[in-house]
């Protein structure tokens, strides 16, 4: 018999492993105990799951079968086997996505109060056995050590952003992203899907969204103001129904995609296709340089909040997801300023600056997200506070007298903590997303892994009572100059990792050491799946 000995389990489809170290889990679980009873998984393990767990039971076949190469059998009701049990009592104390693992003489059960903390149970055995030694495995028999293990999350919003409107990347690199959040616990794929430099999904009322605003003559590279440019254009956009599948098959790793339509600003490519949408209303082309293009939507047309409606309403067709994020940051009121038109409508509306016309627009689309019964998400710019000072253009804008709706996400990306705080005790719900500690595009000079490990994203001195507003975290690869996978991958890995941690474990059980520690199989695993990863992350490297 060959018998391989490994605390716990194995991470999906490795086909190389070694002996794993206790507690080797990223994101760190809240509770690991050793105990004294081990468990064999060989070709004769069998699942046994209820019909609310089939899903997960097909899930965990698939991983099985990749390492012992037969399918394990899976059954409606049994006492030995892997054991994947619903225990709605759990929910007290291990809330919506929390699990027990726990390893018997002749089982190995997760129980949790829903499939979704089964999912990630299963993550947690696929972690503790991906021991990348260069030595094939297939057929063994896994050995897996005693253990119980108690974890839940700290935070429920735990994203990763990617910008497809710089750089199209496709089906199958967002796909790969998905599988490493799923491995990771990570739960919102936030997807920048239109923007200056592209519009990237179909909406069929408005054909040359994508038929014009998802191509570009070229593209600027080498950083802002460079003067250079790549020399070929560039394009790509999803159809309906390959973003109707990318739903799904986040929603089968239980991450929720939430998109984001960029509005009143950051709108060059839609202006590009439909000229009458912005406020200038002249013909432009879709910006071949990044940064800010301030021509905006009109906000001040009915055919301009028609169109929003529309769009709008296709997509709640494709994404199911409760949140809807409508951008709102960097808008360049300047357009809005010197267009006659524009300063009548503020006049006769009693609107005293553009970052009051700006939330009275946000506010609209607010309402009628809201009707569908959905719930709006922006930058934090949608509360009317200017936070861009250091910006030439925007030095002198007014803070906005007006308020923002109630019932909306705040995204805090810039501007002082104190925004964000007050926000919070005004009970908006706060994803914390300072772009000095999580914005992806950054090198790791600047955003050192130890340094995205060490984020909080409950701000400083935020009274107790107002936590529960802080719903979380994200993470965000803009991509600018990242035109490539392995340019996106670099910026994104290992640095998703400790992100993933912060969104996950317990203050209380965060230690750096342990982390980087843990890192090293991970690390060795993503160089077996074939993602790049940066091998120079830590401050002392620079």
């Amino acid at each position: 018999m060959k018998l391989i000995r490994l605390a716990f389990f194995v991470l999906a489809l490795s086909t190389k492993s070694v002996v794993a170290q206790n507690g080797s889990v990223i994101p760190q679980p809240l509770n690991v105990e050793q105990v004294n009873v081990e468990f064999i998984i060989d070709s004769k393990t069998i699942i046994v799951a209820d019909d609310a767990n089939q899903a997960n039971a097909h899930y965990l076949q698939k991983l099985i079968e990749s390492l012992v190469l037969s399918k394990p059998a899976i059954k409606m009701k049994g006492t030995k086997g892997i054991i994947l049990k619903l225990d709605e009592s759990l929910a007290e104390t291990l809330g919506d996505e929390g699990y027990l693992l726990e390893t018997g003489k002749n089982s190995l059960a997760i129980t949790a109060p829903t499939t979704i903390g089964i999912f990630y149970g299963i993550q947690t055995l696929r972690q503790l056995m991906n021991k990348n030694s260069g030595v094939d495995k297939r057929g063994a028999e896994w050995l897996v050590e005693g253990v119980r293990i108690e974890d839940k999350p700290r935070f429920k919003w735990r994203a990763y952003m990617l910008d497809e409107s710089r750089y199209f990347m496709g089906e199958a690199f967002v796909k790969k992203i998905l599988d490493q959040m799923a491995l990771l616990k990570m739960n919102v794929f936030h997807w920048h899907l239109t923007d200056d430099a592209g519009w990237r999904m179909e909406i069929k009322k408005y054909p040359l969204l994508t038929e014009i605003g998802a191509f570009r003559d070229d593209s600027e590279i080498e950083g802002w103001g460079s003067g250079k440019t790549a020399g070929e254009p560039h394009g790509g956009f999803y159809t309906q129904e390959q973003m109707k599948d990318i739903v799904t098959y986040a929603a089968e790793r239980n991450i929720t995609v939430v998109p984001e339509f960029e509005m009143p600003g950051h709108s060059s490519a839609a202006i590009a296709a439909y000229t009458w949408l912005g406020t200038a209303g002249k013909d432009i082309d879709v910006p071949v340089k990044f940064g800010r293009h301030y021509d905006n939507y009109d906000v001040t047309k009915p055919e301009v909040f028609q169109f929003v409606k529309d769009v709008l309403g296709e997509m709640f067709e494709i994404f199911p997801s409760e949140v809807i994020h409508i951008g709102g940051d960097e808008v360049g009121y300047k357009v809005w300023e010197e267009s006659e038109h524009v300063q009548k409508y503020m006049k006769e509306k009693g609107i005293k600056t553009p970052a009051d016309l700006q939330i009275a627009f946000t506010n609209q689309i607010s309402n009628f997200i809201e009707q569908q019964g959905r719930r709006m998400m922006g930058w934090n710019e949608i509360m009317g506070k200017n936070v861009h000072q250091g910006f030439e253009e925007k030095k002198d804008d007014k803070d906005a007298e007006t308020s923002l709706a109630p019932n909306v996400i705040v995204h805090f990306w810039k501007g002082d903590l104190g925004l964000a705080t007050e926000a919070a005790k005004k009970g908006y719900g706060i994803v914390n997303a300072l772009h000095s500690n999580t914005y992806l595009d950054y090198g790791y000079k600047s955003i050192s892994l130890e340094k995205a490990y060490a984020f909080n994203p409950i701000p400083e001195g935020l009274d107790e009572k107002f936590h529960e507003n802080i719903y979380g975290l994200g993470c965000q690869m803009w991509t600018e100059w990242t035109p490539t996978y392995s340019d996106v991958e670099r910026q994104t890995f290992p640095r998703i990792a400790a992100y993933a941690e912060v969104g996950w474990t317990n203050n209380t059980r965060k230690n750096y050491k342990v982390f980087r520690k843990n890192l090293n199989q991970l690390l060795n695993y993503w160089k077996g799946q074939g993602i790049g990863f940066a091998e120079k992350f830590e401050e002392k490297d620079f």
